[in-house]
């Protein structure tokens, strides 16, 4: 099980980051089985590189501190 508290923790490590290129990132979700969805927000919404974030760094960094199980996904909301 994965702990929300810490992938909250390390989303908020990576904040400012985001934020400093006018982006932001939102944690919608953490299920059992490690599946953390996220929405990208601001400039990090729609980049083409939003991928790589996730995969390289955001995915990374909680697969490190906490669990090499989790596999990050990006939330899509319905249009409108």
């Amino acid at each position: 099980m994965v702990d929300k508290q810490q992938v909250k923790d390390i989303l908020d490590s990576i904040r400012p980051m985001l934020q400093a290129d006018g982006g932001d990132i939102t944690l919608i979700s953490v299920s059992d089985d490690g599946i953390v969805e996220v929405e990208l927000e601001g400039a990090c919404k729609g980049c083409p590189m939003s991928a790589l974030t996730l995969a390289n760094s955001v995915e990374a960094l909680l697969r490190e501190h906490v669990s090499e199980e989790i596999t990050v996904v990006q939330f899509e909301s319905e249009p409108e």
